[in-house]
């Protein structure tokens, strides 16, 4: 608080009439007032005014009734409901005395703006006097310490004192919390409730607004951001309430027009009429009291919005552009013109993003409207690409922003975007950020999809169920001509918000699919039928999971309880369609692996619940057949390995259809391993180099589909491990077998593995058991280090990763079989990957420079698959840290590559022995030295 000793020699500097200050006034800052002649008032009468002055210090409300406070400032920080009693209060304290109001309510606006100063006020004597407004200035006073603002406030000349060193970044409009927001809103909410209660009385007296325009305009002009944001911000909302004075001000002067029209029609048979008279009289005032309230608008317009929308401060600018929309979808007929939009075409080059953000805010409010746009002509052409080029802002909300704008502008603007602009534009499809990628598929579908569809059924009068064909179709032609081929689930997932039910056709996409190709125009080719399949796919997967795909989003969305009703519903119309169109399909499409891989997923998104209550076993017996007939035919290990999937995800447990279901897998295994067996056998006795390539051919398909089957079901009755352990054992000692069997009986014996230990962890078995456990673990660990060193890549890089995944997998969950690699084997596995992983000879470094980037991207992913695994072992201790020097070695050598991993490696050693860490530590310096 400001001294009062200070004060005294203050006021007396600047105003010779001031008398001591009150002592009320020094608590939250205070208003004096020289004296002048009052009224002498009754008792009863001087009790029943409101001032805030003498307000009770209670501020809280007590069961919906507003008591009394201290002053405005406070009864505007208790809350909306406090707002409308005060100001009913204040307009009445006014009616009684104008001036005392008038200066409290000056020491509200001072309050508002975190002032804990003093404000003295001199009534303007002389209006003629110029010398005294010359003398208006803002200034410090170095012997008090203490600052001046002394500006004109109609008919006061105010003067504000603060203390010089007060924190003018902190003050009510921009503190953080809820509190402060709340009374942000109350107070934008006081001034536009006082003038709506003031709008039918004192609002036209010529007194009460032009003191507070004068105040505003006053405070608005200072070199301090508390005062000049505060007022800016009540001009803005006192200008706005205006406006809505004015359009009510313009409906009445319409109803009298009219009413004068009729009654002037009624006086033309009469000599005099006094109703005419008045009504004429009551138009004119009416009007009359429009011009006061234009002027009015006009002057804070000019005064304040014209000086501060270019503020250094981005917070002013920022709310003075958002006013600035305001009024022109308010009143388009004096503020949405030319000279008014050019503020806003300016400031979409502003520097801070929340200014650009209100720009573009403020332009979809009017590019929404039909009827405003027809006057937007100029600013469109002159600022068209500078919104087109927002698109590519930094900050996301100002793209997210700019594209919902283009797709009002598309849409009541024609020919404003060209076909550069669109294409451009399209891409955004495939953003990474969501709500991008979602506005930018809003623009896609209704500029391109929708409209062309609507253009075709126009053009041959096609049925209303076809729109969703066409507008498939084009889809297709769009996704097929970006080249962006890997990327249809993020094209799903852009189009998802705004055209569900037009992805959710499945009957519509399985009808194109199952049609016959008799008409040359209509009929898909192979490429538009696979992504249609991609596009069921991607479709199905967001109806029922109703998550973002990987890279947009970084945790999953909780679903509200009508989002998760209408995935049920999903789920159940999914399944229901399917259970009958997807054996077609399977049957159609068998040939191609693609195809089938795609639509082979399908299942893990049903409700099998429906199969057994809707009686749907037929269907479901010709999805087996067709899933059976495709394993028999296909040996492509990802068409294997969806089949699998499959069968799991239809043998749901505890329902009818799992029997079946059953029953139809083990009658598959049970063939494919009696061929297995036949033909193990055969090649056992007579040799591989006596057996036919057919008979070789043969069991390499047969083990893809038994080491496929054998990833995702329990197959541990057929006892395979032994039965592959044999083949592996016969291939080491004869070194005969290709490697087109060996590579799927490795996996088998790892899945088989796996099989076994998964109940010893589980459950407590017989010593009998672990001991056979653990020989196997040993003979398996055996054959993956016989082939770490195979000419042949794929061969090795497999036996590299079960050898690593299964100590792994034992470390962490092995119990009684769980296995520590010796020395041996871990100066094996660190040589493989020095090898293949760190060190690429000049030959292959060529190679790769004239291979392409998908090639080169394979080449780099398979490395950092190999590099990752072995770095788990480190982080798990299934092997020693010291290991881990030879891999910091290369950290700065290979940081593009590998940084992320090596980091993630330095993070896991510490966090599991900090000394031991940085002991491996130290030996790679001492290494990186010594080299």
């Amino acid at each position: 608080m400001i001294a009062e000793s200070n004060l005294d020699e203050i006021c007396q500097k600047e105003n010779s009439h001031t008398n001591g200050i009150p002592e009320s006034t020094k608590q939250n800052g205070g208003i004096f007032m020289t004296p002048k002649a009052k009224r002498i008032r009754k008792p009863s009468e001087t009790h029943s005014r409101r001032s805030s002055a003498r307000r009770s210090r209670d501020s809280r409300i007590t069961n919906g009734d507003v008591t009394e406070a201290v002053t405005l400032f406070e009864v505007v920080s208790i809350g909306k409901r406090a707002i409308q009693s005060v100001v009913d209060d204040w307009i009445e304290a006014y009616q009684e005395d104008r001036d005392v109001a008038l200066l409290d309510l000056i020491n509200f606006y001072i309050q508002c703006s975190g002032c804990q100063g003093v404000v003295t006020a001199e009534l303007f004597q002389n209006p003629d006097n110029r010398e005294i407004i010359k003398k208006l200035t803002e200034e410090f006073d170095e012997e008090t310490g203490l600052q001046f603002k002394k500006f004109m406030a109609y008919p006061w000349i105010l003067t504000v004192t603060w203390p010089a060193n007060m924190d003018t970044e902190d003050y009510p409009l921009i503190k953080p919390g809820t509190y402060w927001k709340k009374f942000k809103a109350n107070f934008c909410e006081f001034t536009s409730l006082l003038v709506q209660q003031c709008q039918y009385s004192v609002i036209y007296d010529g007194y009460l607004l032009d003191t507070i325009i004068s105040l505003l305009l006053g405070l608005a002009d200072s070199c301090v951001r508390a005062f000049r944001h505060t007022s800016t911000l009540s001009a803005m909302k006192l200008l706005t309430a205006l406006i809505r004075v004015v359009l009510n001000l313009d409906i009445s002067i319409d109803n009298a027009q009219r009413l004068f029209k009729v009654e002037k029609k009624r006086a033309a048979f009469k000599r005099t009429n006094s109703r005419l008279e008045q009504l004429d009289k009551k138009r004119k005032e009416l009007q009359q009291k429009h011009q006061e309230m234009e002027n009015l608008m006009e002057v804070l317009f000019k005064g304040t919005f014209v000086h501060r929308y270019r503020d250094v401060v981005s917070e002013i600018r920022a709310l003075c552009i958002d006013e600035l929309g305001i009024w022109m979808r308010m009143y388009p007929k004096t503020y949405l013109n030319d000279s008014c939009l050019k503020y806003i075409g300016w400031m979409l080059y502003d520097k801070v993003p929340e200014v650009r953000l209100k720009c573009l805010v403020a332009l979809q409010g009017l590019y929404d409207n039909k009827d405003h746009v027809s006057k937007m002509d100029l600013f469109t052409i002159r600022f068209k690409d500078r919104i087109v080029s927002m698109t590519l802002d930094r900050d996301h909300d100002v793209c997210v922003q700019a594209m919902k704008l283009l797709v009002y502008i598309s849409q009541n603007c024609e020919d404003v975007l060209t076909s550069e602009d669109c294409e451009s534009l399209y891409q955004f499809v495939y953003a990474a950020h969501r709500p991008l990628a979602a506005a930018a598929g809003e623009f896609l579908y209704k500029r391109h999809l929708n409209q062309l569809a609507r253009e075709q059924i126009s053009l041959h009068r096609k049925e209303e169920i076809e729109h969703n064909a066409i507008q498939l179709r084009a889809l297709l032609t769009f996704f097929s001509n970006s080249k962006l081929h890997q990327h249809l689930t993020y094209l799903v997932d852009s189009l998802w918000d705004c055209t569900t039910g037009f992805l959710k056709d499945w009957h519509c996409m399985s009808t194109i699919l199952l049609q016959k190709g008799n008409n040359q125009q209509t009929a898909l080719n192979e490429s538009q039928k696979s992504f249609l399949i991609e596009l069921i796919l991607a479709s199905v997967r967001q109806a029922v999971e109703g998550h973002p795909p990987v890279g947009r989003g970084s945790a999953k969305k909780v679903l509200s309880t009508k989002e998760k009703r209408v995935q049920m519903e999903d789920s159940v119309r999914i399944t229901e369609h399917f259970a009958g169109t997807l054996p077609l399909l399977l049957a159609k499409f068998v040939p191609d692996p693609d195809k089938v891989t795609n639509l082979l997923q399908l299942p893990q998104y049903f409700d099998m619940d429906v199969y057994s209550a809707g009686n749907m076993d037929k269907h479901l017996e010709a999805l087996l057949k067709q899933i059976q007939a495709i394993v028999e035919s296909h040996s492509a290990p990802e068409v294997l390995e969806a089949c699998s999937k499959a069968y799991r995800s239809l043998s749901k447990e505890n329902l009818e259809s799992h029997v079946q279901v059953n029953l139809s897998k083990t009658q598959l295994i049970e063939q494919l391993v009696g061929t297995f067996s036949q033909k193990l056998e055969d090649i056992l006795q007579e040799g591989a180099e006596h057996c036919a390539a057919e008979d070789v051919l043969s069991l390499s398909h047969v083990l893809r589909r038994l080491a496929a089957f054998h990833n995702a079901h329990n197959l541990t009755q057929w006892d395979l491990y032994q039965k592959t352990a044999q083949l592996v054992s016969f291939d080491i000692d004869q070194s005969c077998l290709p490697v087109q069997l060996i590579l799927p009986a490795i996996q088998c014996c790892y899945y088989a593995l796996l099989w076994k230990v998964l109940p010893v962890m589980e459950d407590s078995c017989p010593k009998e058991v672990l001991v056979s456990l653990k020989t196997q673990v040993t003979h398996f660990c055996q054959f993956c280090r016989h082939y770490l060193n195979h000419q042949d890549q794929s061969l090795r890089e497999q036996a590299f990763m079960s050898l690593c995944d299964l100590l792994l997998f034992l470390r962490q969950r092995g119990g009684g079989v769980s296995s520590y690699a010796d020395s041996t084997m871990q100066l094996e596995l660190l040589s493989f990957v020095q090898r293949h992983v760190f060190q690429i000879d000049e030959r292959n470094t060529k190679l790769k420079t004239e291979r392409d980037d998908e090639l080169i991207l394979s080449s780099l992913h398979r490395r950092r698959s190999l590099l990752a695994v072995y770095c788990k072992l480190i982080a798990f201790n299934a092997v020693e840290m010291s290991a881990a020097s030879e891999i910091y070695k290369q950290y700065m050598k290979t940081y593009n590559d590998f940084g992320d991993i090596i980091k993630e490696t330095l993070s896991r050693t510490r966090q599991n022995n900090r000394i031991e860490s940085a002991i491996t530590l130290v030996l790679c310096l001492q290494q990186v030295r010594d080299c």
